[in-house]
C-alpha cells in the first residue's frame, strides 16, 4: 500500500516509518522538522518538508503521492505548552488534522490512522481506563485529541472514511526527544548521563502506563486491517515517577540525586490503560517489560554520548 505517515521525523512515527517500509509499502513521510529530526527519517521513505496546516501544499503532496492510507501522528504533544498556548495547539491538533480529513475525502483516501492519547483523553480516570470510561480532558493537548477523534467519526459516517484511533499511553523509546517537555524516561535518562538532578514535579507519586515504542509501532501495523474504532494502546499497569527513579537507578547502576518541585497544571494524577479491548480486536498486546524497556532506552541515551 501507499501510505503517508505525518510526523515521520519524529519519535514514535519514524519507527513506524521503519516498520511499514520493512513490509514492503510504499511510504512518504509528511514533517515540517520543527521538532522532528531529518537523521529519523528513513532514506526509503519519500520526503515532504510540509506543515500540515499548509492546506495547499498538503494537497500538491497527496496529488503527487495519491496515497492510500494515512497514519496521522504530526502534533503539537506539549500538554504544558497546551495550556499555555491552547490557540497554537487547537491550530495544529485540530485544524492540521481537518485538512489531512478534508484532503482524504478529495483524494479518495481508504483509511486514517490517528495517534491520539489515552494519557490526556480520560482526565484523572483514578486508575485503569478503558475505552467506555468517559472522556475528560483536563488539558487542551487532551480536548484537541478528543476533538479529532470525534470528526474521524463524522467523516466515516458521512463520507465513508475508515479510521482507527489509536489512545496511546505515555509511550518511551530510542529517539525520544529529552530536551522536551514530554517523555520522562527519556529526559530522565538525559539528565542522569549529564550529572544532572532528575526534578519530579509533585510528589512523584502521580502514575502513568508507560508503553514501550515497538510494541507502539506494532499497534500501527495490525491498524492497518483492524476493524474502525477506538483502541488503548497501553499496558494496564500504573507506575509512579518514584517507581521510574528506582527503575532507572537499577538499570544505571547509579545513585542519581532527585529534585521535588511544585506540580503543574493540566497533569492528571493516576492513569493507566485497558488493552482488552485491542487484545480481542487487533490481536495486540504488549510484549515489552517496563524494566526491558527503559534498560533499551536507557542504553540508546547512553550510546548517543559515545
Amino acid at each position: 500500500m501507499r501510505i503517508i505517515v505525518t510526523g515521520g521525523a519524529g519519535f514514535i512515527a519514524s519507527h513506524v516509518v521503519d516498520a511499514f517500509i520493512k513490509d514492503g509499502h510504499t511510504v512518504g513521510v509528511v514533517d515540517n522538522l520543527s521538532s522532528g529530526k531529518r537523521e529519523n527519517i528513513n532514506p526509503a521513505a519519500m520526503f515532504f518538508e510540509v506543515d500540515i496546516r499548509d492546506k495547499e501544499k498538503l494537497d500538491e503532496v497527496f496529488d503527487s503521492f495519491k496515497p492510500d492510507i494515512i497514519d496521522h501522528h504530526a502534533a503539537q504533544i506539549n500538554v504544558r505548552y497546551s495550556v499555555e498556548d491552547p490557540v497554537y495547539d487547537a491550530s495544529v491538533n485540530i485544524i492540521g488534522s481537518l485538512n489531512l480529513l478534508e484532503l482524504s475525502r478529495k483524494y479518495q483516501v481508504k483509511r486514517i490512522i490517528f495517534a491520539s492519547t489515552g494519557g490526556a483523553i480520560y482526565g484523572d480516570a483514578g486508575g485503569l481506563a478503558d475505552e467506555s470510561t468517559p472522556t475528560a480532558p483536563i488539558s487542551p493537548y487532551g480536548a484537541s485529541k478528543r476533538s479529532v477523534e470525534i470528526y474521524l467519526g463524522y467523516y466515516n459516517s458521512v463520507f465513508g472514511l475508515e479510521y482507527v484511533a489509536l489512545r496511546y499511553a505515555n509511550v518511551y523509546g530510542p529517539r525520544q526527544d529529552p530536551f522536551g517537555e514530554a517523555g520522562v524516561v527519556a529526559i530522565f535518562s538525559e539528565r542522569i548521563l549529564s550529572g544532572k538532578p532528575c526534578v519530579i514535579y509533585g510528589d512523584g507519586e502521580q502514575t502513568r502506563d508507560y508503553v514501550y515504542v515497538l510494541d507502539v509501532v506494532n499497534a500501527n501495523v495490525k491498524a492497518l486491517t483492524a476493524p474502525i474504532g477506538i483502541y488503548n494502546i497501553g499496558t494496564s499497569k500504573e507506575t509512579s515517577v518514584n517507581d521510574l527513579v528506582k527503575i532507572l537507578k537499577t538499570v544505571s547502576g547509579l545513585d542519581f540525586p532527585v529534585v521535588y518541585e511544585a506540580p503543574r497544571p493540566g497533569e492528571v494524577r493516576r492513569i493507566a490503560l485497558s488493552y482488552e479491548r485491542a487484545n480481542k480486536l487487533l490481536n495486540w498486546a504488549p510484549g515489552t517489560s517496563l524494566i526491558d524497556g527503559i534498560r533499551e532506552t536507557f542504553n540508546y541515551f547512553a550510546s548517543m554520548k559515545k
